[in-house]
């Protein structure tokens, strides 16, 4: 499959981007295509849908290695569920699927909301969603359901008067998704999260998520 087109968004980093597209709204990406499909055309039509699914590449995955189980993060990381009963990175194809929010077409430019997605990654195809038939009420979410709406409380215990407030409110969303491996308890460690230039710093203390520095 050809690449048509990068993502650029401001996370530099996979540790700390969203464990499914749409969980911080506020995260947004400009979708840039590639000169050989940079064209108007193309788009043509797309502004009159509200989202849009994106099919994607893994980065750091080629698929030569992949587990027939893997161990989701959100079950503590060591129980082992089939691949293909997950979204795993770890595949044969290391393809990702995303429904975004498609804010505006600007140009030869998209502008989407709610990624999950790291700067720079590849993307193989763009198509509408159709509430008519994407959209499954009665859908069960299977063991997704025993982790459904867990977050993770948000204490900053460090200055951020040199950060805007939409700043504030997405690193918070992105750590309310708490995303340290749950299997990880020591309350000493510090992990560090790329968003934008900055490197934000935090441990996980009582079940919160509390910034120490933003670097």
């Amino acid at each position: 499959m050809k690449v048509i087109a990068v993502i650029r968004t401001d996370m530099k980093e996979k540790f700390g981007l969203p464990r499914q597209s749409g969980l911080v709204p506020g995260l947004c990406g400009k979708i840039e295509f590639l000169p050989e499909f940079r064209n108007k055309d193309a788009l043509r039509g797309l502004d009159g849908f509200s989202h849009i699914w994106v099919l994607w590449r893994f980065d750091g995955f080629d698929g030569d290695k992949w587990s027939p189980t893997v161990r989701p993060p959100r079950l503590g990381g060591n129980k082992r569920i089939g691949v293909f009963a997950t979204r795993s990175p770890n595949r044969p194809n290391p393809i990702g699927l995303s429904l975004l929010k498609l804010e505006r077409v600007d140009g030869c430019d998209i502008y989407v909301s709610g990624v999950d997605m790291k700067d720079g990654t590849a993307i193989y195809d763009i198509k509408p969603y159709l509430k008519i038939t994407d959209c499954r009420p009665d859908a069960v979410d299977g063991f997704a359901e025993e982790t459904a709406g867990k977050k993770c409380r948000v204490e900053f215990d460090c200055d951020t008067s040199d950060m805007t407030d939409d700043d504030i409110n997405t690193i918070a969303a992105l750590l309310g998704d708490d995303p340290h491996p749950s299997y990880k308890t020591d309350p000493d460690r510090v992990y560090g999260m790329r968003y934008k230039d900055k490197n934000v710093r935090f441990v996980i203390k009582d079940g919160a998520a509390v910034v120490i520095n933003i670097e």
